[in-house]
């Protein structure tokens, strides 16, 4: 009688846990799958424009990432931008290139220089607001502080939970500790931009963007 009470609970045990990831699985933020002809637009500093790497135009994440998603991808990186002045330049490249899905990685200049956090959080939100009002779906790629701990600020995923947006948190403090994905201090080389396209593209196929 003992048995068949512990295999009772462990087949509800089962069922609740198969229901919970369930749940949270359908809850989690989704993209519109992109068209054929739809153009991404990776907006950053220059992590996104390609500093470190052998080949900037080609071996850039977005450089990659286009390969590996046969989308248009705008690299529309600027090397040593705080959040600040992209908030400005990002009115401009929204008009220009009219994208359809805009993956955000910005911040890591602000932090770099111990820039007031709060202010950061709020660029990034005016920046979300932007996007989607210019009718672009957005997606939020966390960058950490430049330091021992290498955490990304819990800033990244209130933005995140605030728009209901994707966000990959994991992927730049990865390459930040891994010396072998760096070319130096701060940027990744080839291989760590290459492994950052890689996670972008898998998350825009978990989220629907990517058939």
């Amino acid at each position: 009688m003992r048995k068949i009470v512990k295999d009772y609970f462990r087949v509800i045990s089962i069922v609740w846990l198969c229901f919970f990831l369930f749940a949270c699985s359908d809850t989690a933020p989704k993209l519109s799958p992109l068209a054929d002809d739809a153009i991404i637009l990776a907006f950053g500093d220059s992590l996104t424009y390609g500093s470190g790497a052998d080949n900037t135009q080609k071996q850039s994440y977005p450089a990659i990432l286009q390969q590996l998603t046969n989308h248009t991808v705008i690299n529309a990186g600027m090397p040593g931008e705080v959040s600040r002045d992209g908030l400005t330049r990002l009115v401009e490249e929204l008009e220009e290139y009219q994208p359809d899905l805009v993956i955000l990685c910005h911040g890591g200049n602000d932090l770099i220089r111990r820039l007031n956090q709060d202010k950061l959080k709020n660029n990034l939100e005016q920046m979300i607001t932007l996007i989607q009002s210019s009718g672009a779906e957005v997606i939020l790629i966390g960058v950490p502080n430049f330091n021992l701990t290498l955490a990304v600020p819990p800033l990244y995923a209130d933005v995140a939970d605030k728009f209901t947006i994707p966000a990959e948190l994991e992927i730049i403090p990865e390459l930040e500790r891994s010396p072998k994905l760096k070319s130096d201090t701060i940027h990744p080389n080839s291989e760590g931009y290459k492994r950052l396209a890689l996670v972008v593209q898998q998350l825009l196929l978990s989220t629907g963007a990517l058939k």
